[in-house]
């Protein structure tokens, strides 16, 4: 996954901008100990957002929180208040790591677009996450393949406000950041795509919605808690692991957490045996 390719926008484009792109894809190959983040973070250069900008996120805000008040997780609701995002404007980051990094030492950090996948996991190993800068146009407010501020932030960022949550997503970075071995990559993606992307979760006696694509997508948002099309099964790290998925339609196969104690405690029995492996190491 080559950095790059992003949707463009004024905010990232610039020197910055274009170093940062490079450092990303000189690291792809480094070893991990030698990828230096930093090399990959730009200025959120908040003057260049315009008022379509701004406009096209309190749309999308508004029209989302019409439904997610009712369905989302109360962990993610409650990280929504803790970081202050507002409805009116794009979040400023520097805003929302004040109000977030005292309660997890999570960081949101702004980057060009897509990073290589070892990088990206070296952010999440050091509780920092990637974020990209640019804002969707109002053409394609209602599905956009690249991820944008709108996915990143209102999508993501709210489940880091949270201790049990944060510690989860460090663990993965770490694990799979540690591993070079396909069946274990393979995996661990597959346990990113129905967890963080689109998971599900048990509260008040009824299914809610974390995943970021649930969160961030109004169609498929509705789709996972009504469609009886959705198979929607009791999570089970073995079975996560062992799904595979399409990324260009509706999701017919989603898996529910009791809480997510139950994601943390299987993420750190995974980490726990990775990580005692040499990198690269193969294991079945």
């Amino acid at each position: 996954m080559a950095m790059g390719g992003s949707l463009w926008h004024k905010v990232i484009d610039g020197d910055e901008a274009k170093r940062a792109i490079e450092a990303g894809n000189a690291a792809e190959h480094l070893p991990t100990d030698q990828i230096d983040i930093e090399q990959m973070v730009i200025t959120q250069r908040y003057d260049l957002y315009s008022d379509e900008d701004h406009e096209v996120w309190s749309i999308l805000f508004k029209k989302r929180m019409a439904q997610l008040e009712r369905d989302a997780s109360n962990v993610f609701l409650n990280g929504l208040r803790v970081i202050n995002l507002r409805e009116d404007r794009v979040p400023d980051l520097r805003e929302v790591n004040a109000n977030l990094r005292p309660m997890t030492g999570w960081q949101s950090r702004g980057v060009p677009g897509y990073l290589p996948a070892k990088c990206f996991f070296a952010f999440l190993a050091q509780r920092h996450f990637p974020t990209t800068l640019s804002v969707r146009p109002k053409t394609s407010m209602d599905y956009l393949p690249e991820p944008d501020i709108i996915h990143d932030v209102f999508g993501h960022v709210p489940l880091h406000a949270d201790p049990t949550f944060a510690d989860f997503l460090q663990t993965y970075g770490k694990a799979a950041l540690h591993t070079n071995d396909p069946y274990h990559t393979e995996r661990l993606a597959r346990l990113f795509w129905f967890t963080v992307e689109f998971g599900l979760i048990r509260e008040d006696g009824r299914l809610k919605l974390y995943g970021s694509g649930l969160i961030s997508s109004e169609g498929e948002g509705h789709h996972s808690l009504k469609s009886p099309d959705v198979d929607r099964r009791p999570f089970d790290m073995e079975r996560v692991c062992n799904t595979s998925f399409e990324i260009d339609h509706y999701q017919p196969i989603l898996y529910v957490l009791e809480d997510f104690e139950q994601l943390r405690d299987a993420m750190e029995s995974y980490a726990n045996r990775l990580l005692n492996e040499p990198a690269g190491a193969a294991s079945r």
